[in-house]
């Protein structure tokens, strides 16, 4: 039962995941404002603003800094982590998104314009199309982490 009390009480994980999901609720609501509209969808999706992945690294990367020390080397995991989370959701991931855009017009053309007369079979799934974030939405993300963990632990 140890394990469990100490995994109930590890503040650091809890600041993470809370930031996670303050960012993905907070999606819904700058969605409304933007568009007007309710979207739940957005709750368990990647991609839009602020970036959920980036809040839940940097929340870690500041809890872990104020319980482990800034001079720490978890401290320093924390951050590299972060670092490569950030560059990945605003580099790599947006990239493969873009690139989905355009397999799914090339697809939606060739459907257009060959009908029948295709060799291949087109009728899978789209490509998602929004996995990745744009630096803005990174920057977003990463207030709302630092922001979650400084509540949580004060700095």
């Amino acid at each position: 039962m140890t394990h469990i009390s100490a995994i109930l009480n590890n503040m650091i994980m809890w600041a993470s995941l809370t930031a996670f999901l303050v960012a993905q609720v907070a999606k819904i609501l700058f969605n409304f404002f933007v568009e007007r509209k309710w979207d739940f969808n957005l709750l368990m999706s990647s991609g839009s603003f602020p970036s959920s992945h980036t809040a839940i690294v940097c929340a870690l990367a500041v809890s872990v800094g104020k319980v482990e020390g800034w001079d720490s080397s978890l401290f320093a995991i924390s951050v590299a982590l972060a670092v490569i989370v950030m560059y990945d959701a605003a580099g790599v991931r947006r990239a493969a998104g873009n690139q989905a855009k355009v397999i799914n017009y090339m697809v939606d053309w060739l459907k257009m314009h060959q009908g029948d007369r295709l060799v291949f079979n087109l009728e899978e799934k789209r490509l998602k199309e929004l996995i990745g974030h744009t630096p803005f939405e990174v920057f977003g993300g990463a207030i709302v982490g630092c922001i979650v963990a400084i509540i949580f632990f004060g700095i």
